[in-house]
């Protein structure tokens, strides 16, 4: 049985997929549409995290940010007050390696095994069961957690002990906002010269220039299905998070004494969609950046930022009365 903290648009497929596998999921989110969302997935709703967690082999996290990871382990109800010694805790969030690490020791300390289990893949790969785990932790739990993970993924990477997969993750993602602002500054380029948008993207499919941004997140309508360019740019990652993620590799650039001038570059292109009130748009909105008036085919900003939150993990942390975004 797993238990599973936070039901947003990663954590609600990744649960649909493991119950499609035959398991039973218990699931908790402050989010009461991700709440519903999950049910109808299969997933049974717990009223808190205690619940939830009763009787699990697993206990999974998948939450916005890092500050939430803590929040849900260490509060007086979360995950460390009701983990025992046979589960296996494994957190999928993006968070600092500072975070994963205090949950890898305070873990130890208590008792309990943890390892922490990053994906790529996005949305579109936690509903096709598809996602890339990276796993970090002891050697000896890397079967294990490989098993649980199965139903969910395409392929399942030991990164190294723990943190390792943290690790990966953060420079992963750091390469995908690097790419992306090359397909931005591509795909505007070549419409601005002539040539057919569809085409082009053909060309670059074949040729040196191919990458996943290019290939999923393609920021022209009509190209790819995958394209949050078609629905004007609505998020399938949002920029806030988006910004978020870099800003965890510029850190760690901080802290090793790497460079990263292009992923301070890319942090800047959220900044400044942020700065509009844009943050809860698709960090592939970036493309409007690159043009003098800021109008790019695929985006009508009459409707203005979209209502509501939107995250592309869930929220869960139990202090609060409701779900924040990231």
């Amino acid at each position: 049985m797993y238990a599973w903290i936070g039901l947003g648009n990663m954590g609600g497929p990744m649960t649909a997929n493991l119950v499609k596998a035959g398991n039973e999921v218990r699931g908790y989110d402050l989010n009461e549409q991700a709440c519903a969302a999950a049910a109808a997935g299969g997933v049974r709703i717990a009223p808190n995290i205690a619940e939830a967690m009763d009787g699990a082999d697993a206990v999974f996290t998948m939450l916005p940010k890092g500050e939430h990871v803590r929040s849900v382990y260490e509060a007086p109800e979360g995950i460390w007050a009701n983990a025992t010694a046979q589960m296996l805790l494994l957190d999928s969030s993006t968070v600092d390696v500072e975070t994963s690490r205090y949950i890898h020791q305070g873990s130890a300390e208590r008792g309990l095994e943890f390892v922490d289990a990053p994906v790529s893949g996005g949305i579109s790969g936690a509903a096709a069961a598809t996602l890339a785990f990276m796993l970090g932790g002891q050697e000896h739990l890397m079967q294990r957690a490989t098993e649980l993970i199965a139903p969910m993924s395409g392929r399942t990477i030991v990164a190294g002990g723990p943190t390792m997969g943290i690790a990966a993750k953060i420079c992963n993602n750091m390469m995908l906002f690097i790419d992306l602002m090359a397909s931005a500054e591509g795909s505007q380029l070549a419409e601005k010269l002539g040539l057919d948008p569809e085409v082009f993207w053909q060309i670059v499919s074949v040729s040196s220039g191919r990458s996943w941004a290019q290939q999923t997140w393609y920021p022209v309508p009509g190209i790819i299905d995958t394209a949050a360019a078609n629905n004007n740019f609505d998020a399938t990652f949002r920029t806030d998070l988006a910004r978020k993620d870099v800003a965890l590799a510029l850190a760690a650039g901080q802290q090793t004494g790497v460079r990263l001038p292009a992923a301070t570059l890319a942090q800047e292109h959220f900044d400044e969609l942020i700065s509009q009130g844009l943050a809860d748009k698709d960090c592939s909105l970036i493309v409007k950046n690159l043009v003098p008036d800021g109008n790019v085919r695929g985006y009508n900003p009459i409707s203005g930022p979209d209502a509501g939150e939107q995250s592309g993990q869930g929220s869960a942390q139990p202090s609060r009365p409701a779900r924040q975004g990231a």
